[in-house]
């Protein structure tokens, strides 16, 4: 079984067989195909967005996605947050000596399928190879850039009282997974990561909804985290129904038998979406009407009181302060 040597990373001749033999067979577009140093856009509009971030997930493949498909959906969806259409992406590989080449190529046809399913162009790339022990295996970074489709763009800064909180789907299941898988953990019903593109969703929110303002991914730290971001940037309260968050009952019985909160564990193919009341019921018909947001829920809503606070009502009728995350549950998550 071939493995990958220091040579490719030489810059070389080894390397130049990497890049052919793998990235460009996968990866191959206009932009791509002319190997420049860097891709030149001509096509892409101000305003713009952009986001970066470095995957380094462990396992580097788990039930439902792999570290190259998360490092574009996380990026792509990044981007989208800011009501943007993702138009482009870079990567930058750092791979441990030894890895076994038919593994970096599952990954990276895992990126290139991922990319297209997005309707994105991976443009340009970088990659180093690193002494065994360096790294472990694969870390992967992405950017992300796009043009931003509505004026003001949604915010975390613009959440207002009246507005209602809803979230795309059910929550947890990525972080869940994670852990279930690196412990080997299994559960009567398998758990999946909900690792999935979520920015043509949003383009169909933002282009058929006057005013969307906050959009938000509750990635790490879960939606409790993000929540809790956004109200402090808004300067309001955030009340949330305990019954109303939608979690699989597999993962509420997962959490309980390792002592985890869903409502802190990370999701890789959702969205918080902010929005005024009256907007409330076109939203969920968009969402409902996609496969990535069937399970769309109002969760909550915006106050005055409490500003910079997110309020939990339990089930059981009490409220109780939901704060941010402490470090973390989960390392090495994405």
């Amino acid at each position: 079984m071939s493995k990958l040597l220091l040579d490719y990373g030489s810059g070389g001749k080894a390397s130049q067989r990497l890049i052919k033999d793998i990235f460009v067979k996968y990866f191959s577009n206009p932009y791509l195909d002319k190997l420049d140093d860097a891709a030149f856009l001509q096509e892409i509009k101000p305003p713009l967005a952009m986001s970066t971030d470095s995957y380094t997930v462990d396992p580097i493949i788990f039930p439902g996605g792999d570290i190259g498909s998360l490092a574009v959906h996380g990026t792509v969806n990044d981007v989208a947050m800011l009501g943007a259409k993702p138009k482009f992406l870079s990567c930058a590989f750092i791979l441990e000596e030894g890895l076994e080449l038919d593994l970096l190529e599952t990954i990276v046809k895992s990126m290139a399928e991922a990319a297209k399913k997005a309707e994105v162009f991976l443009v340009t790339g970088d990659t180093k190879v690193v002494p065994k022990g360096a790294v472990d295996k694969i870390f992967i970074n992405t950017t992300g850039i796009g043009e931003v489709l509505v004026e003001p763009a949604p915010a975390g800064s613009r959440a207002r009282p009246g507005d209602v909180v809803i979230v795309s789907g059910t929550i947890g299941d990525h972080g869940l997974t994670i852990l279930s898988k690196r412990q080997g953990i299994s559960f009567e019903t398998e758990i999946k990561s909900d690792s999935a593109p979520l920015n043509l969703l949003i383009e169909k929110l933002v282009k058929n909804i006057p005013e969307v303002h906050v959009l938000r991914d509750p990635t790490r730290g879960g939606l409790a985290t993000t929540l809790n971001e956004i109200a402090g940037q808004s300067q309001v309260g955030i009340f949330i129904e305990e019954d109303s968050i939608p979690i699989r009952e597999e993962v509420k019985g997962g959490c309980s038998f390792l002592g985890l909160d869903p409502l802190y564990l990370a999701n890789e193919g959702k969205l918080i979406l902010i929005l005024p009341q009256k907007y409330q019921e076109q939203a969920l018909e968009i969402l409902k009407a996609d496969t990535l947001g069937q399970d769309a829920t109002v969760i909550g809503e915006v106050k005055e009181e409490y500003a910079g606070k997110v309020v939990l009502k339990t089930g059981l009728g009490g409220n109780r302060l939901l704060d941010m995350l402490e470090g973390e549950q989960l390392p090495r998550i994405c």
